[in-house]
């Protein structure tokens, strides 16, 4: 009796982890997200019903390329609930993703949604790794019309390994998924990690450790 006690428990206490892992859901038709006031842990406030107009669910631009400054070779254009206020308590972003030849979109995670990413233009090369004790990669080449999903909290990436550009856009089942960029979260934290705990945990020189932070 008191292991299957324990088990109940085990289950629902599962399932309460994996409902907080989700953005909540709305308790209005629509919560435009009001610009005036402050953002909170539920998200923004919502704007009055009487000042709402079509434009707080529209955006317009997206079809064009982005200046790519990056020394990767990728520029990432979310559109959130700050950018389209009537995204506010829907739980989804949207995303443009602009590759150079040979761009990448570096190691990273979203801690608070899974994405689906459709090639517009181009060809892409994608994977993500599953977490321990397997770190199993998948990864794809995409070509133009081709789907593939990133599952929640695992790191992932994308590739232009062609000649020309390409473009890429994504969803994500989250107003704020959020992004781990695994270099930068590594060697340009502030402060910086102890040289010593990264050497270790790698396993590479000191010199070699300090080389990647001030890259970063």
């Amino acid at each position: 009796m008191a292991s299957h006690n324990i088990f109940l428990f085990g289950l629902l206490a599962l399932s309460f982890s994996l409902v907080l892992a989700a953005d909540n859901n709305p308790l209005f038709d629509i919560c435009v997200a009001d610009p005036k006031s402050p953002v909170t842990a539920s998200g923004a406030v919502c704007k009055d019903l009487k000042l709402v107009h079509e434009n707080d669910f529209f955006y317009t631009g997206l079809h064009k390329p982005e200046n790519i400054s990056s020394p990767l070779g990728s520029k990432v254009t979310l559109l959130n609930a700050q950018h389209i206020p009537g995204l506010n308590s829907l739980g989804i972003s949207f995303a443009r993703i602009d590759f150079r030849p040979g761009g990448i979109n570096p190691l990273h995670l979203h801690p608070r949604g899974s994405e689906i990413l459709t090639v517009i233009e181009g060809t892409l090369e994608v994977g993500f790794v599953t977490s321990s004790p397997e770190y199993r990669l998948f990864t794809k080449v995409l070509q133009k019309g081709d789907v593939f999903v990133f599952p929640i909290g695992l790191v992932h990436y994308q590739k232009n390994p062609k000649k020309v550009p390409a473009v890429a856009y994504a969803s994500l089942n989250s107003q704020n998924p959020g992004s781990v960029q695994l270099a930068n979260t590594v060697f340009g934290s502030t402060p910086e990690i102890n040289t010593d705990i990264l050497g270790e945990v790698f396993q590479l020189d000191k010199k070699v450790i300090s080389h990647g932070q001030m890259k970063f």
